[in-house]
Formats: structure tokens, sequence, C-alpha cells
């Protein structure tokens, strides 16, 4: 590159034969002296090395020689100034090529090296060659550096030495000789060039930048060596990264080109570091919607907060992708969870809400509630020190008014508890191996529109993915595997949990969530599981299986369809109501099951696929659908499909509503279920009144409510074996416990009825 060609730039200084009046015995700047008005000087028209030359006898310390016109120095141009001279009389001095900086409002740019090597006349007569080069970067073979700051030059050379000799001085030459440093043909621009110091210290942003914009298309190369860039950068061109950069923590490196981990990886050397940065920068409008991580596997032995990362925001809802790669946990200390136990205060007043906590600047936001009256999967959502005072994720149940919490804080792989709010992150294709050390992502606690999909968790060592707060909101998980760290311990003493849902309208889709303690907690409502395998057995015989699904809200309006629901079971309860027993509320229900796999393997016989737990009193079932499912047990029967878990309270049977039980098959079931349930009762002895039990098939054992149909199969005889037509009235709720039906004729009958017989209110 030569920039007197592609630019026009004038660079040679004129010729002593056309005056003397442009050349300073100063600095060359405006009103300095000129060889014109002294009487130590004269062109010497004819000199027999030179043709025409300048003659100057040295009377000063260093005599200086400068051209008064401004030799433009562009970032990333080399000016190479030579000059040839010999000594004629006297003493013999010393010669080097030397220039005054200056900036672009005309002051002197200070701090720079403005003398080239220095040479000594050693004989009359001899031409010695003199000559520098300047430039902006501190490349091998510039003699003087003159960085970013420097627009121009007043070049010239120096007489140093002793005084009292005279010397002949042709014609001073200044070319462009870029072209020694990097040809534009080579299609990459160094960013030496323009002053940047691979020393570690030397602030290079404003270089990198003058690169950027000097590279019109080109890659930007950064040599070997440490960059300290001290304020965000962005870089518009791909870079290579040969050597490294350090940046403080809250500056960031956007890259426009070349934007993904192996990049960052180049940049900062360490790939943590790099995958902060990478993020950094992605939340930071880099041009770019997705970080790719490059299939690289990213070594962490200690929690990556999120937040801390990207400190200059709390809030962030424009769509960001994460994608291709694997994060792997080592073992480390970082990792261990943190426990505090503090007294608090609860008031059902302020639901959301403990005061008067206890120690509670040691109570960090996520950590796990746990304590009397407390239900599954409570986090702390933020802390207020001053105030005493800390926000729950949810609601307590039967919490005392003054009690003792534990609050343990589980550490996770990615934590974005740090933010205020946190949306439409998705994290796409990427592996994260806890190995029994780490948890796996913490979200923020307000957000919407997280999305997990083709991506893996193994072994967390207690959580997949857990929500503190409501950046659950329409949580998508799609296509993932969760495989928990569990799987050699019994089903009822797992404590791990894959993921938690405070809000609504997750999407859970064709998954597979492998021997965790449950697979899910879910606290909203608009629930969404198709085409997921969950299981959650163990090796041991007759034993105990607890929920795979919890759902705690009361109306759930949720869908489980084409499910492999594997040694666990679906339970709905209401462990986060802070008034459990019912009032003026919906209640259970709004639950569609339908065309599922039900499994379950050497299970203890109590062993049911379909529960109820209510906390209070009070409650009913209203609208709950289980239709076209397959309930399968191998190794031993299961007494029932369906139960009521009545340690806290029972259901109210006689509030049931709109509740189908049908095409359901059923594989090693003692008991099965049907609503409504059409049955044959024969009675063989004439009797005004039939009793007849359809309890054994009702759902949750429930009352026999409602009779729907009666048709007589066959003839009916009076006790002396005439035909008896006349039709009988029903008595539902019968018996001491509501759950029989009576059949009253007008006089006494046998033979066998076809009854249709419901255990709720269709309407």
């Amino acid at each position: 590159m030569n920039k007197a060609i592609t630019d026009g730039l004038a660079l040679m200084p004129p010729a002593f034969a056309n005056g003397l009046d442009v050349w300073s015995t100063e600095d060359g700047t405006s009103g300095s002296i000129t060889y014109d008005s002294v009487g130590n000087a004269a062109f010497v028209p004819a000199d027999g090395d030179f043709g025409g030359a300048i003659e100057i006898t040295k009377q000063t310390t260093v005599t200086k020689l400068r051209y008064t016109g401004e030799t433009p120095l562009l970032p990333g141009m080399y000016l190479r100034i030579t000059a040839r001279i010999k000594a004629i009389s006297g003493n013999l001095p010393s010669v080097r090529i030397a220039g005054w900086a200056g900036n672009a409002a005309s002051n002197h740019v200070s701090g720079v090296t403005e003398t080239g090597p220095e040479v000594a006349l050693t004989a009359y007569g001899e031409v010695v060659e003199v000559s520098a080069i300047v430039g902006s970067g501190a490349r091998g073979g510039v003699d003087m550096v003159w960085g970013l700051d420097a627009a121009y030059g007043h070049f010239g050379l120096d007489l140093t030495g002793a005084n009292g000799g005279t010397v002949r001085i042709d014609d001073i030459r200044i070319e462009d000789v870029s072209a020694f440093f990097f040809a534009q043909s080579s299609g990459v621009i160094d960013v030496r060039d323009y002053g940047a110091v691979g020393d570690g210290v030397s602030d290079c942003a404003d270089a990198f930048e003058a690169a950027d914009n000097a590279a019109n298309g080109r890659k930007i190369i950064v040599p070997a060596g440490t960059y300290y860039i001290g304020s965000n950068l962005s870089l518009v061109h791909e870079p290579i990264f040969e050597g490294t950069v350090v940046m403080p923590d809250e500056a960031y490196l956007a890259l426009r080109r070349g934007y993904h981990l192996n990049t960052y990886i180049d940049a900062f050397g360490d790939e943590v570091l790099a995958f902060k940065k990478a993020f950094q920068a992605l939340l930071n409008f880099t041009d770019h919607e997705a970080l790719d991580l490059c299939g690289r596997r990213i070594e962490i032995d200690a929690p990556l907060d999120m937040h801390a990362v990207v400190s200059n925001k709390n809030t962030f809802a424009t769509r960001r992708k994460i994608y291709n790669g694997q994060f792997n946990v080592q073992a480390s200390p970082n990792w261990d969870a943190v426990s505090v136990s503090s007294q608090a205060r609860y008031s059902t007043a302020n639901e959301f809400e403990l005061t008067d906590v206890a120690n509670i600047a040691n109570i960090q936001v996520g950590s796990l509630i746990t304590g009397s009256g407390v239900g599954r999967e409570v986090y702390v959502k933020s802390v207020n020190v001053g105030a005493q005072t800390l926000e729950l994720s949810l609601p307590l149940w039967d919490a005392s008014a003054n009690q003792s919490y534990t609050f343990t804080r589980n550490q996770y792989v990615l934590d974005f508890s740090g933010f205020t709010k946190l949306s439409q992150l998705e994290i796409i294709e990427v592996e994260f191996l806890c190995n029994g050390h780490a948890s796996g992502i913490m979200l923020a606690p307000e957000g919407i529109s997280f999305a997990f999909k083709d991506s893996h968790i193994k072994s967390p060592v207690q959580r997949g993915i857990t929500s503190i707060g409501r950046a659950c909101q329409n949580l998508t998980i799609d296509g993932c595997q969760f495989v928990s760290n569990e799987g050699g311990v019994d089903a009822d003493q797992r404590t791990s949990v894959a993921f938690n849902v405070n809000a609504n309208d997750p999407k859970i889709r064709n998954n597979r969530f492998v021997l965790f303690g449950h697979t899910a907690v879910l606290a909203g409502t608009g629930n969404l599981f198709v085409g997921n395998h969950w299981f959650q057995g163990d090796y041991q015989s007759d034993s105990p299986r607890v929920a795979g699904l919890v759902f705690t809200a009361m109306n759930v309006k949720s869908i489980i369809t084409g499910n492999y629901i594997d040694n666990c079971f679906v339970e709905m309860t209401n462990e986060h109501d802070i008034a459990p027993d019912f009032s003026s509320e919906f209640s259970f229900g709004g639950l569609t099951i339908t065309g599922n796999i039900f499994v379950a393997t050497d299970a203890a016989p109590w062993t049911s696929f379909i529960v109820f737990t209510p906390r209070g009193s009070g409650h009913f079932i209203n609208g709950m659908s289980v239709q076209g499912n397959t309930f399968k047990a191998i190794n031993g029967f299961l007494d029932r499909i369906d139960r009521v878990d009545t340690t806290f309270a029972d259901l109210d049977y006689g509030r049931m509503r709109n509740i189908v039980f049908e095409g359901n098959t059923f594989n090693g079931i003692s008991e099965l279920t049907f609503n409504p349930v059409s049955l044959d009762f024969t009675q063989a002895t004439a009797s005004e009144n039939w009793v007849l039990d359809p309890s054994e098939y009702l759902p949750f054992g429930g009352w026999a409510r409602t009779v729907e149909s009666i048709v007589f199969n066959g003839e009916m005889t009076d006790s002396s074996g005439q035909t008896a037509s006349a039709m009988p009235y029903v008595t539902s709720n019968y018996g001491t416990s509501s759950n029989q039906i009576r059949l009253t004729f007008p006089q006494a009958t046998r033979g066998t009825v076809q009854m249709s017989v419901r255990m709720d209110r269709p309407i």
C-alpha cells in the first residue's frame, strides 16, 4: 500500500534549489526562523556529488533542519525519511533524522520519539546516507512511533556533536513505506500499525477502533502479545487473534463478524472467560441474535453468574439464543450448597413475604425454603436486608406466624437470578454435564418465554431447571433429556426435581426425564405435556412410587396427552394455597389425561397413577377427563389406578362434577375405574328393594350420585313367577358410605338390570 498513490498525498518536500525559506532552523512550525535569513547556511548549486545542496556550518549543540510544510501521517501509514550528507571542513559532527509531531489541532504531540538513530561522520567528502522510519505502530524497524494522535510531521535532520564543522546535505526524501509492513492485497490489517502495543498495559482501544475503521473489508490481525482494552469495543471487521486481549469485567467486546465462541476463546485465551464475554456481547447488540458455541466443551469449576457478566443490564427482553456446545462441571468447593436457618414471621395478609427475618444478610436470592407448612419448590425471589424482609416465589399453606425456616442455596451452571427480568432466551443443542456437582439452570425472577430445546441436563446434584419467580411463564422444554444423579437411590428417598413452574402456559413436549424425585412441580395453569417419557422406578420389590407431575394450582386447565408415564403418578394438590380449606374459589379440576401409557413395575400394590392430595377440607373435583389411556402393572398387581391421599383432608364427594373415566385399558389392575360405569345386577330373590353396589368401579372412592339409565336385561318376574313390568324408583348415595344405589319396585321383583351410574353430576 502506498498512500501517496492511493490517497494522492504529497509527501516529498521541495528541493533546496526552490529556496531555503521553507526550511526551518527550529521545529518547522509556523513562525520559526528559516535558513534564508541566517548567516551559517547557503545553497550550493553545483556540488559534485549532490548537484544542488544546502551547506550548513554547525554552531549550536543541536543544529536543526526542518521542512516547514506539514507532511501527513495517517493511521497505519509508515514514512521513511532519508538524507545524504558529507563533511566539508572543521569538526566532524553526527547526524540523525528528526521531526516534530503535530496533531489535528496543530498542537505538539508530546511523549513520542522524534529522532532516529544517530550516525557519526568520520571523513571529509565521504557521502553518508541516514534514514529513519516514522509511523503510528510499534513495529519492528520503526524508529519513531507516533501513535494515533499525530496527524502530520515537520521532518528533516539534526546535527549533533562538536560545533564548527561544515556539511553539505542533499535534497531530503520522504516516501511511503507502508508496504514494508503490510500489503493491501494480503486482505489483513495489523492493529500494531494503528498504535496497539501488546504489553498488557497500554490501552489499545483506540488503536483497535482505528484499525477497524481503516480495514475497508479486510480482516484485522492481532499479533502475538497481550493487548489491554480499557473500554467497550465494537469491531465491524473480522479479527484474527494470534495474541490475546484483556478487558475490565464491565467492558464488552462486540464482534460483528466472526461472532462465535471460537473467536472469543482466541481473543481471551480462556474458554470460560470467552463464554462470559461472548454472552456479554450478545446482550449488548452485536448484530447477532445467537451465540454459537461451535460444539466446544467448556470446563467449569464454579457457577456462572450471568447477570454479573452483563452487569450493565438488569432487564432484557429481546430474543437471544445460545446453541451447539457443552458445559462440563469439574469438582470444586464452589459448588457446595449454602444452608442458613433463620426465624421469620409470616402472615396470610401478605402471602408472598417473610418479615423480621433473622440473619437475613446471609440468605441468598434463589434459596430453596423448607419448613413446617411450606410446599414443594418455594424459593427466595428477592431479599431486602435493610427491611429484614424477603419475597417468596409462592405462598405458604400452613406456616406458623413465627417459626424457623431453612434456606438452601444450590449452585447452578447458568445462574440468571441476578437479572430483574429476562425474557425470550433460548438454549438449543447444549449439554450440561453436571456430574453430580452442580444443578443446571436457574431462571431470573421475572420474564417470559424461556426455551430449552434439543438439549441435555445430566446428573444435576439437585435441580435441572429452577424458576424462582415467574420467568417460567410460557416455558418451553422441547426434545430434551434430563437424567438425575439419583439413579441408585430408592424412589421414595430421592430429592431431585427436573424442573418447576410457578407461572402459566408451559409447553413440555417430546422429552425424556430419568429417575428424579419429581419430574415437575407445577404451580400455574395451562400446562401442556405432550409426547414425553418420564420414569421414576427403582430396583426394589413392592416399593412405593412417588409423584412424577405435581400440580399445586386448583383448576389447572392442563393437558397430559400421549406420554409414557413410568413408575410414578400424577398428583393434584393445593400445597401453595394460603387458605387450604375450600371457600369461594375454584376447586380441583380442569385436567385432561388422554392417550397416555401408565406402567408400574414391582410397585407396592397400593400404588396408583392418579392421586389427589387435598391440604384442606371441602374440596372436590370439577371437570376431569381420563380417556384412552393404557394402565399396566408388571410383576404384581395394583389395587387401583386412582386414589385420594387423606393425610391432610378428604374430598367432598357430594360436590363432584363432570368427571369422565372411559375408553381406558387395564392390565394387572385389580379394580377397574369407570365413570360412568355400566353394570349388570341380578336379583335372584324377589324383593321390593334392591341394593346395588357399583363402588368398586367409581373413581376416588366416590359416591354413587347419579343413575343415568336403567334397562331390564331379560324378563322381570314377581314372587309368583309372573311378568313384572313396573319401573323402580332410584335412591342414590345409599348406604353408610353413600356409594350404593337402591332400586325400589312397587312389588317384589327379581331379574337382571343394566344400570349406568356416575359418582358425579355431569353438569
